[in-house]
């Protein structure tokens, strides 16, 4: 492996000019092809096979014109007022009416032969159903239906959208831009060097631009959710900055040195380069498995991602060496290059207090770090998942503005009602069997209203609309999800049918029932994968096991702030949390992708400094404390800036307006930041202190059967001694 990238370094330093050319064609190709072939992206989230889309997929092909996608118009008169009020009547019908003729809209529903004004007569609620589901909801008919609902906001009424109706799509704004901002003030102060601290954030934004065309043009021919491309785009510029900060790092050491230019960034890609090779391949391995789990959104989500890093991985082992055969001496201080223009070497710092103090007490840095970590992730008992819903967007939202006026004026259940279908082989027995359900249901605890709203042609299915008595992000909501269908077969048994619960409600329920479940399974895919991979890098038994035993510290630590912040609402207004919500079902088996990927990032930065370390000096030595000592201090400095830089672009996404993005940012951030200064950089010394050499054991059986990777270089190191003995 590091002749093999030592070949690539040299060789892309060589021929820089094509090599720079040969990516801006790929990126102006492929931007070009995504502006004329991008797709349409998706904010809904389904499982197929699960109970609630079974009985929605049967609705859809008996009562077609109810199985498409749904969105509300709210109409709210001023306090003291009536919708019947000539001049807001006559504006609902107007808006109502231009509203039906829009493309793809199947039927507007009138709130008075729905019943659907509030007691006070203050508030009316119009249903708009659509063809097709919510992706094939054409962005012009919602654009005009945010045109209409301004147009008909007159005197005083205001007109608020809700569900498919309202076009959201997450975007990056400003606060995200802070993030690169902050990634290159930390690249300046850790470099010195305005092209040594520029040109890995060229290289990421390069990467990124090539991976989002790419997603871009994907989305065309492959359903694909909102998150996915921004998921993507956070992920790609983090590793992206991180993989070329190594590389250069290792090159900005070995100038210092004395290193010829050339050879060094062929040593550089050769060593670091197979760090970040393997970092990548961790990162792809934990997102990639998404696919094992079986959820059609979180497969295309993980493979987005994914190829975001394979292209970080492609653009520091091949455009990286090529700038900095641009850049020469100029990645280095002004100061430093003057010292090695005269044949002086800088030395690279042996060891530092840091270093030193976890190794001096590590019992005392290892119990004060786990209980610290201990007690963080002690609100994670409190984990409850679900998916978002209007009453979770920006309260200055229209879709929350509707979402707050049904809950007042409605009950919160009006929100989310529940679909009950009833379907009877014998259509003349329909009306009784619906009568009989309706009953049933009217006598649930937690039941508003059951009311009949809908029959096939042919007789055979009937659907009932149920209003809980609570919204459909709550507990009891869920728990009333259960009771019916656990009573539903006694029902069927005296209805003479079968009952089934659907809804876009009771479908969340089931995604995030099934995401949990899927949870412990991803976890172990994993987990496993990663550690054979560890025992291939390192040849060790004892460093992988304790590179994941580390992770589920973090994953811990993580989950329980997300709890505390996104769920109790803990510090909410400090980070844009304006109504505490359930977790996002998905955000679990998300984080554990990521987070390893990154976590084992810098265990393997890590790491392979100490065994490096261990193979050149250490083993000569016999004294494992200094090359836990050395290989830290030669990384610790690149590894600190890595994980501030990717912190800045994670929290960039904290205070962006949609829940998910702002949720998936902090837990990854935190993530970050707990896994690198707590676990890596104060666990992993401490505890490699305490195995001693016993650390780097393998046994003899099974390192004839592991292929030596040499991502430490030793090859390298062995090729130039070579040369140097070899007589000219």
């Amino acid at each position: 492996m590091a002749r093999l990238l030592y070949r690539i370094g040299r060789f892309a330093a060589r021929k820089r000019w094509a090599v720079l050319a040969i990516w801006l064609i790929a990126l102006a190709g492929l931007g070009g092809a995504a502006l004329a072939a991008h797709g349409t992206m998706t904010d809904s989230f389904s499982i197929p096979g699960t109970s609630a889309q079974r009985a929605m997929d049967q609705l859809s092909a008996k009562i077609p014109a109810v199985g498409g996608a749904t969105g509300r118009i709210v109409f709210a008169a001023p306090q003291g007022h009536t919708i019947t009020e000539p001049q807001y009547s006559q504006a609902i019908s107007s808006m109502l009416a231009r509203s039906a003729d829009l493309p793809s809209v199947v039927t507007v529903v009138d709130p008075t032969t729905a019943k659907a004004i509030s007691p006070d007569g203050r508030v009316a609620m119009a249903q708009i159903m659509f063809r097709g589901q919510v992706t094939e909801v054409p962005v012009d008919t919602q654009n005009e239906l945010a045109r209409l609902a301004t147009t008909y906001s007159v005197d005083g009424m205001t007109v608020d959208l809700s569900g498919a109706a309202v076009r959201q799509m997450p975007s990056v704004g400003s606060t995200e831009g802070l993030g690169v901002v902050i990634a290159l003030i930390v690249l300046l102060i850790t470099f010195g060097s305005v092209v040594a601290a520029g040109l890995p954030l060229l290289t990421a934004l390069i990467g990124v631009g090539v991976g989002m065309a790419g997603i871009l043009i994907v989305s065309g021919f492959v359903q694909m959710s909102t998150t996915a491309p921004i998921l993507a785009l956070m992920l790609g510029l983090a590793v992206g900055i991180d993989y070329a900060l190594f590389i250069v790092n290792r090159h900005r050491l070995q100038l210092r040195a004395g290193m010829d230019v050339e050879e060094s960034i062929g040593r550089a890609v050769g060593t670091a380069g197979s760090a970040v090779v393997f970092a990548g391949l961790t990162v792809v391995i934990a997102l990639a498995a998404l696919s094992v789990v079986g959820i059609p959104f979180l497969t295309v989500m993980g493979v987005a991602a994914a190829a975001t890093v394979v292209m970080a991985v492609l653009i520091a082992v091949t455009l990286v060496p090529a700038l900095l055969g641009f850049a020469g001496t100029k990645v280095l201080r002004r100061s430093s290059r003057a010292l090695v223009a005269n044949d002086v070497t800088v030395p690279a710092p042996r060891s530092n207090r840091w270093a030193r103090l976890v190794t001096r007490r590590p019992v005392a840095m290892l119990v004060a770090g786990v209980l610290t970590l201990g007690i963080l992730a002690i609100p994670v008992f409190s984990l409850r998942l679900g998916l978002p819903d209007d009453g979770t967007a920006a309260p200055s939202s229209t879709q929350r503005h509707a979402y707050d006026i049904i809950s007042g004026s409605f009950g919160p259940g009006a929100n989310g009602p529940l679909v009950v279908t009833v379907t009877s082989d014998s259509p003349l027995a329909m009306m009784t069997a619906v009568n009989t359900v309706a009953g049933e249901l009217a006598r649930v605890p937690g039941v508003v209203a059951a009311v009949p709203s809908g029959m096939s042609k042919d007789g055979s299915l009937a659907m009932l609309q149920v209003i809980p008595a609570t919204g459909p992000g709550e507990k009891a909501t869920e728990d009333l999800v259960h009771t019916i269908r656990a009573d539903a077969p006694a029902w069927g048994e005296k209805a003479h049918a079968e009952i089934a619960v659907t809804g876009q409600t009771a479908m969340q329920i089931d995604v995030s029932a099934k995401l949990a479940a899927a949870l412990p399974v991803y976890l172990a895919i994993v987990v496993g994968l990663a550690l054979v991979l560890l025992l291939l890098v390192f040849r060790s038994l004892l460093v992988p096991i304790k590179a994941a035993l580390g992770f589920l510290l973090t994953i811990a630590v993580s989950f329980g702030l997300v709890v505390a912040v996104f769920q109790w609402g803990w510090l909410g207004a400090l980070f844009g949390v304006h109504t505490p919500a359930p977790i996002i079902s998905f955000l679990p088996i998300l984080m554990i992708g990521v987070l390893f990927g990154l976590a084992m990032d810098y265990e393997v930065f890590l790491v392979s400094g100490m065994r490096e370390s261990w193979v050149h000096e250490g083993v000569v030595t016999g004294d494992a404390t200094a090359s836990v000592r050395h290989g830290f201090s030669a990384s610790s400095r690149v590894v600190t800036a890595a994980a501030i830089i990717m912190t800045s672009v994670f929290g960039g996404f904290i205070m962006a307006p949609d829940t998910i993005i702002a949720s998936v940012g902090f837990a990854l951030g935190v993530g970050v930041l707990v896994d690198a200064f707590v676990v890596r950089m104060t666990l992993v010394p401490a505890v490699m202190t305490l195995l001693g050499r016993r650390a780097w054991y393998l046994p003899g059986w099974l390192a004839k059967i592991l292929p030596n990777v040499d991502i430490e270089g030793a090859a390298l190191t062995a090729d130039a001694r070579a040369r140097e003995l070899t007589p000219a």
